[in-house]
């Protein structure tokens, strides 16, 4: 499937849309997808000021990816263009998505006249890890029959409302934060969507519902809004439990009622945090028939395997089985199990406590959000004391916070002892260089004792997804296998073991090797599609700008040049202007860069010194080169100050520099590992073709 690019400071619409080459606006990246399309966004500013035509319409099955780590802070996509859906009017909307569209990662905000940030009519679509904030009506908005997926995003600021349902739109709205935007839902007509693991904070109301409105909700946070928690009028309903299912929502604290019932309909609360002082209207309060659980979403009477109505078919399936028959987790009430729902740090903790029993440390960390009557409190003494998972620097343990997928592999690591990974395993993942660098150990053990478990992609890890019920059963069962306390399971999906054997089938035995795979396990290069790197093949100077500036990262030093031979849609415009305006590579004085000229030895080591900013060395070193004579004057300090730097690799023949010659990947690649030796930035290797002065 393809990959656009986007770049709103340094692409262009002319260009191919490539990483090195992206397009400068959305817009033009949503003309040229299709359905499967990846759309990968830059930092910057996406408005009709960059050229951006709204409303920007995210085609059915393509999805935008920015920043989901960041909720799309530094992601900025602001304005509004008009459009009608269904019955509605033209509405003033930023986003409209298609069946099966994803936006993921980024902030959206429409301040114009009725702005809606996003519109989802009729249609199943995704929203997530997003930002939707001072929209002058809505963040979101969904009609028809619409069923978005509605996850982990901020709505702050809205003037009308965070986000409304209306018509008969259903979907599922989890783990969002609605705070201090309007009212935080409004949900009407003969909409039902469910509203579960929601905090919604110091909104004028939490949630409004009319009309026929009967949305379902489920351990929802509603604290601290300036007039009512919930309202409800006209005819709906809302689902506040059942005897079989109770809500777990936490209603309090609120400016005037935490629950206020002006419908016809009776409203029963069953399992929530809400006091009876607190409300108005027809509201009973229920006892629930069902015992209390351990924790949210588990069910103390461990669910039959053949019984979790939702796995068939799931790729988890059989470690869900199996440790739901080892009674460490569990279904919910209703017979399911939600296998992608996330899950937080206090459910994981629970989740160990009970699989495994390793040595406590004698020190109980008294974590300062954990409360004495918190359902998790005993597992996540035991969990920290066992050494699986720790809290915070400012001694909180942020029990409801989602875990990770490298944090739930860290956590593993660090409480079964296991260490020494060998860094060449990381190799193996394609997106390795998204592991953080105080993961990479526990990582690499993890993977070699088989604990790695991959969907749908085997090569990639996706460290920093928030893992779901379906993985944290794969990767704890693998934990046990691993303790000899589990048989093991055979899975397309689990990484194998001895996946540390040579990523880059060419390069065994090179003298280049350690080094490139230093470069190569950092993300810093990449291999050929065919899984060589061709070591002593030559590199042009495009190739050694894009090489240059992926590895090394280089700041802006001056301004860009107009190349006559480096055309905009060229694969290596960006690399090349990149690499020219941080001062690492030149053009020639008739405006020509010669992209596909090879570059030599030379030219490489003029260029790290240059680029680098590095100084030093004396020309008398250079007396060590038995070839020091075809030493180019304009790069004898250079080479001079490159050997006191220790950046000059020479090979077989260490007294000889053969600056003129053209350079190998290899010898390229050597020099930019020892740039970032140099750098403090990667560790060093002993090498007998690394020169000193």
């Amino acid at each position: 499937m393809a990959t656009f690019y986007v770049d709103p400071i340094n692409g262009n619409d002319s260009a191919a849309g490539s990483q090195l080459a992206p397009l400068k606006t959305l817009a033009a990246a949503l003309v040229k997808s299709t359905s499967g399309t990846t759309i990968k966004l830059a930092n910057g500013s996406y408005t009709a000021t960059s050229g951006e035509k709204f409303p920007l319409v995210v085609k059915a099955g393509v999805t935008i990816v920015g920043d989901e780590a960041t909720k799309g802070k530094t992601i900025i996509i602001q304005g509004g263009g008009t459009k009608t859906m269904g019955n509605w009017p033209s509405q003033n909307i930023t986003m409209y998505l298609e069946e099966g569209a994803q936006v993921r990662g980024v902030t959206v905000t429409n301040p114009g006249t009725s702005g809606v940030g996003v519109w989802i009519h009729g249609v199943s679509a995704t929203l997530a890890n997003s930002t939707l904030s001072k929209s002058s009506r809505e963040g979101v908005f969904a009609s028809g029959i619409a069923k978005p997926t509605i996850i982990t995003n901020v709505f702050a600021e809205n003037t009308g409302n965070g986000m409304s349902f209306v018509d008969n739109a259903k979907g599922e709205v989890r783990g969002n934060l609605f705070q201090k935007t309007g009212f935080g839902l409004t949900i009407g007509y003969q909409s039902a969507p469910l509203l579960k693991d929601n905090q919604i904070l110091e909104n004028r109301t939490g949630i409004v519902i009319n009309g026929e409105a009967a949305p379902v909700l489920r351990n929802n946070i509603i604290e601290k809004n300036e007039q009512d928690g919930i309202t409800v009028t006209n005819n709906a309903k809302v689902d506040l439990g059942t005897s079989a299912d109770p809500a777990g929502n936490t209603i309090k604290t609120n400016g005037q009622y935490d629950v206020q019932n002006a419908s016809t309909q009776k409203i029963l609360s069953i399992g929530n945090t809400l006091s009876a002082t607190t409300v108005k209207g027809d509201i009973d309060f229920v006892v629930s028939s069902v015992p209390v659980p351990e924790g949210p979403g588990s069910d103390p009477e461990p669910e039959k395997p053949t019984s979790l109505k939702d796995i068939a078919g799931h790729w988890a399936a059989p470690f869900i089985t199996a440790m739901v028959g080892k009674g460490l987790i569990a279904g919910f009430p209703d017979g399911t199990y939600k296998p992608e729902e996330k899950l937080t740090r206090a459910q994981y903790a629970a989740i160990v406590a009970k699989a495994f029993n390793e040595t406590l440390s004698s020190t109980t960390t008294n974590f300062t959000d954990v409360a004495s009557d918190f359902w998790g409190k005993d597992a996540i003494v035991k969990a920290n004391r066992m050494g699986f998972i720790a809290g915070f620097p400012d001694v909180t343990f942020r029990p409801n916070d989602n875990l990770t997928r490298v944090q739930a592999l860290v956590s593993l690591a660090s409480g079964l002892k296991l260490s020494n990974g060998d860094a060449a395993t990381l190799g193996y993942y394609t997106d390795r260089a998204q592991i953080p660098s105080y993961a990479t150990n526990a990582v690499a053990i993890a993977t070699e004792k088989g604990m790695v478990v991959n969907y749908p992609n085997v090569k990639e890890l996706n460290p920093m997804r928030e893992i779901t019920r379906a993985e944290v059963a794969a990767i704890i069962y693998q934990g046990l296998v691993v303790k000899g306390l589990a048989t093991a399971i055979p899975s397309s999906h689990i990484v194998a073991a001895n996946v540390k054997a040579q990523p880059l089938s060419d390069i065994a035995g090179h003298w280049a090797a350690p080094f490139i795979l230093g470069l190569y396990n950092a993300g810093a290069v990449g291999g050929y599609p065919d899984g060589t790197f061709k070591p002593n093949d030559k590199m042009t100077r495009a190739q050694y700008a894009a090489l240059v500036t992926k590895a090394l990262n280089p700041p802006v030093k001056r301004d860009a040049a107009t190349f006559k031979d480096v055309a905009e849609d060229f694969w290596g415009y960006v690399a090349v202007q990149t690499a020219y305006k941080s001062g690492f590579i030149s053009g020639f004085p008739d405006n020509t860069f010669k992209p596909a000229e090879n570059v030599q030895r030379a030219q490489v080591i003029v260029s790290l010194v240059n680029g680098l900013g590095l100084s030093g060395g004396t020309l008398e070193s250079l007396t060590k080169f038995s070839d020091r004579t075809t030493i180019p004057d304009y790069a004898k300090e250079e080479v001079a100050t490159a050997l006191l730097k220790e950046l000059i690799v020479s090979y077989p023949s260490p007294d000889k520099l053969e600056p003129t010659r053209d350079a190998t990947r290899a010898e390229v690649a050597v020099m930019i590992y020892q740039a970032l030796v140099n750098a403090g930035k990667i560790a060093a290797i002993d090498s007998q073709y690394i020169l000193s002065a």
